[in-house]
């Protein structure tokens, strides 16, 4: 946990606008093997939900306007329950909350929860959403929209998919919040096109992959980060 603070303390102080803190899970099934192979380490290290929300508080800490969103599986939260799991984010600071594996039809015992404790409900929207379920998922968007640009699992991919301009072009026009694009963002030329047509650039197993091979992991994603940013950034 200690080589994570310092990593996302370093994204943070390279142009990280929003740090999302991953949960480690045993079947991460929206993940590839990147993410994967770091929530089995996590695991082997005895990481909880609990100890990624003390993570969070920490950061609240040290960088109070930065956004933090806690990313789980829904079993995770589950165990620990609804409620208090709500509490205790909102105590540690996090600003929004994304569960990859639970649809928007059961989400109601949860979001109440959640905006009781000041957080935002992350919606992911994909390529294959239908239009009418889109804009119904927008009306009850929160935070941002996280638009999955590629379909299958999380890692990086060589270019951007085809049709992620229209699709974030379409989604901006009509979504309250800003939308965000991820899935695939392997460096600064890749988040320099996405940011072209989304208000935000969501990177993860690029980075993940820094932090769990490269000999000087802060340094490696610093250098990343910044990189990214200034792509998203022009």
């Amino acid at each position: 946990m200690a080589t994570s603070e310092a990593v996302i303390a370093a994204m943070i102080e390279s142009g990280a606008d929003i740090i999302e803190l991953g949960v480690p899970f045993s079947d991460p099934t929206a993940d590839g093997t990147v993410i994967q192979e770091a929530a089995q380490m996590a695991l082997k290290h005895d990481t909880t939900l609990c100890d990624v929300l003390a993570l969070a508080g920490r950061l609240r800490s040290r960088f109070p306007d930065v956004g933090l969103v806690i990313f789980s599986y829904y079993n995770v939260i589950f165990h620990l329950g609804g409620a208090e799991f709500a509490r205790r984010a909102g105590e540690a600071g996090v600003d929004g909350v994304l569960v990859v594996d639970l649809p928007f039809e059961e989400h109601m015992e949860l979001r109440p929860e959640l905006e009781k404790n000041g957080l935002d409900w992350i919606t992911l929207i994909s390529p294959m959403t239908s239009p009418e379920r889109a804009e119904m998922l927008l009306r009850e968007a929160r935070g941002f929209v996280y638009y999955i640009m590629q379909l299958g699992v999380t890692g990086v991919r060589d270019a951007l998919p085809e049709d992620a301009a229209r699709h974030l072009e379409v989604l901006r026009r009509i979504s309250p919040v800003p939308v965000a694009a991820g899935f695939g963002i392997a460096d600064g030329n890749m988040a320099c096109e996405a940011a072209r047509h989304a208000d935000g650039v969501i990177a993860g197993s690029a980075l993940v992959k820094l932090q769990t091979h490269a000999p000087d992991p802060v340094a490696a994603v610093s250098k990343l980060t910044a990189e990214l940013a200034a792509g998203v950034r022009g």
